[in-house]
């Protein structure tokens, strides 16, 4: 890696961090960003170098080649700025597409790169030239922001800027549109760059429901229900395994067992099957245990990839007036066409 010495800072660094929070922060000083659903990235150029950095320190800079050629191209020559990698499909941002670029081949990566190209969504400059922007406030990164982005990337769709308002009720428009484009709502304190920090910045996360069929269970060493595995049903009529419920209660754990364990028998899913041991739980068996599918739960989600829930769902209800046949794949897909707002940008 180039050594970076005409920056004031070198990779890698800490990026700002996030805390979680249930509800949107108002008041004055607070500043509201789309949180994009992609790969985190701080990139760096000095000169003919540039570096990708993921959030946790690795190099992204080999499975990007498209963007570190774009930021090539900028007439500035030394930057640092923070934003979102993403891959966008239409109107939305494709995860899976994404993950799909973290390959060891360099012509996989160079074939995807013209393929599927990504793009960089910049919200925040830390340094251009001489100047340490990250000792500044917010708002006056953001003013220099909006500046740099369109003065470097005008005739370069493979970076865009963000958008940011300070309007709480452009904010909770965002966190209320549709399941494809957005992962939540970012909102930032009015304070200089927070490096490796939770206290500036508070993400509120989308979340959507489904209802689905029990196809099984896994349990724990002690014998008792550790997670429920779900299912959906195609178009064909096989029920597939798109996730498992988390956490649960002791109460919720014992009314699993009563309603589940009397009804055990195979196959639980006719589609796309559970594999082996659970990568969440290091307490649960690897075997898990197929059910009838007649027992339908209504569990709350944030994210899809390739027809699965990409993170453990919560148990919401039990769904005792809802027929298994009903739960169907297209709760997963998106029905609503975005406003502007809401696309993702290019």
């Amino acid at each position: 890696m180039p050594n970076f010495e005409g920056l004031a800072l070198r990779p890698p660094i800490e990026p700002m961090e996030t805390r979680h929070a249930q509800r949107i922060p108002e008041g004055a000083g607070w500043t509201y960003e789309p949180k994009w659903d992609g790969f985190r990235c701080v990139a760096f150029r000095d000169g003919k170098s540039v570096e990708l950095q993921s959030k946790s320190g690795e190099t992204l800079t080999r499975y990007f080649p498209e963007i570190v050629s774009a930021l090539l191209e900028a007439p500035a020559q030394r930057f640092i700025v923070d934003g979102e990698l993403m891959i966008v499909e239409g109107e939305s941002a494709d995860f899976d597409a994404l993950l799909q670029r973290i390959h060891p081949a360099e012509s996989r990566v160079r074939r995807l790169a013209a393929e599927t190209p990504a793009t960089y969504v910049l919200f925040d400059l830390l340094l251009e030239g001489r100047r340490k922007l990250f000792e500044q406030r917010l708002h006056e990164r953001r003013a220099s922001l909006e500046e740099f982005v369109p003065r470097n990337f005008a005739k370069n769709p493979a970076i865009a800027l963000s958008p940011a308002t300070d309007d709480v009720a452009v904010a909770k428009r965002w966190l209320s549109g549709n399941l494809a484009r957005l992962d939540g709502v970012i909102a930032k304190a009015n304070v200089p760059y927070a490096f490796g920090s939770r206290d500036a910045v508070v993400k509120i996360k989308r979340s959507y429901t489904a209802d689905c069929v029990i196809g099984g269970f896994r349990t724990a060493s002690d014998g008792s229900i550790a997670s429920l595995l779900l299912g959906l049903y195609d178009d064909d009529g096989l029920l597939h395994h798109v996730g498992f419920v988390g956490s649960m209660s002791a109460q919720e754990r014992k009314h699993a067992a009563e309603l589940l364990k009397p009804i055990v028998e195979a196959p639980g899913f006719t589609g796309a099957a559970p594999g082996g041991p659970s990568r969440w739980r290091r307490a649960e068996n690897s075997q898990w245990f197929p059910v009838k599918p007649k027992i339908v739960v209504e569990v709350s989600f944030d994210h899809v990839t390739a027809r699965r829930f990409r993170h453990a769902t919560r148990l919401l209800r039990w769904r005792a007036d809802k027929a298994p046949r009903q739960c169907t794949m297209d709760q997963l897909l998106d029905p609503k066409e975005p406003s502007d707002s809401q696309k993702a940008p290019r």
